[in-house]
């Protein structure tokens, strides 16, 4: 579902995108939105043993997303992630990426996104460009999204779904931590995965 919907199918000129039309039902999105943790996942995944993958996901996390469905590029997120929530499925582990060895959760509980820009990138792809702060280290970040529709929900909730991810090195923001397998390569992948499943809700208009 594009936002706009143009008289051509090739590369738009500049007339075309002077008359870009707004699909009305999507500029209807407009607004402010929720995430829906309860509904919503932001997961990882890191190669160890350099032979197989270890998932996880924070199952603590708020956000806010703007949406401008006639104009993307004023649209914006916001997401705040509990480290502590962390659950890889063995709590052992759990317990080391708390850590001081990793996130020292208890000097830097959140986890948190800032976005500085968005973009389409073509029929329901869409870019946004933020700042990811881990610890103490800020570093930019783009994640690359699918906009899966809208619907009222049962309580009468409309709802908006994105999914998508992204690749970061952990080196990049101080996690380091790391130990030499007898058989070479390490422990811990440098790569990790991060997927996102959102699911956010409208807010009523205010008064």
């Amino acid at each position: 579902m594009a936002l706009f919907n143009r008289k051509n199918n090739g590369t738009p000129s500049t007339a075309a995108t002077a008359t870009a039309v707004v699909d009305p039902a999507l500029a209807a999105l407009s607004g402010t939105y929720t995430i829906d943790p309860a509904h919503s996942s932001i997961g990882f995944t890191v190669r160890h043993a350099m032979v197989t993958n270890v998932r996880g996901s924070f199952g603590e996390h708020e956000g806010t997303l703007v949406l401008d469905g006639s104009d993307p590029a004023n649209s914006s997120a916001s997401i705040d992630v509990r480290i502590a929530s962390v659950d890889t499925g063995i709590a052992d582990r759990d317990g080391h990426l708390v850590s001081g060895d990793f996130f020292d959760a208890e000097k830097f509980p959140l986890m948190s996104f800032r976005s500085t820009r968005a973009e389409q990138l073509g029929g329901d792809s869409y870019r946004i460009t933020g700042d990811l702060t881990i610890k103490d280290v800020t570093r930019p970040l783009s994640i690359d999204l699918e906009f899966n529709g809208s619907a009222t929900d049962v309580y009468g909730n409309e709802r908006v779904g994105f999914e998508g991810g992204t690749e970061i090195l952990r080196s990049d923001w101080g996690l380091t931590w790391n130990a030499a397998l007898e058989t070479g390569g390490v422990m811990v992948s440098d790569k990790v995965k991060l997927n996102f499943d959102i699911s956010a809700i409208k807010a009523a208009p205010q008064a």
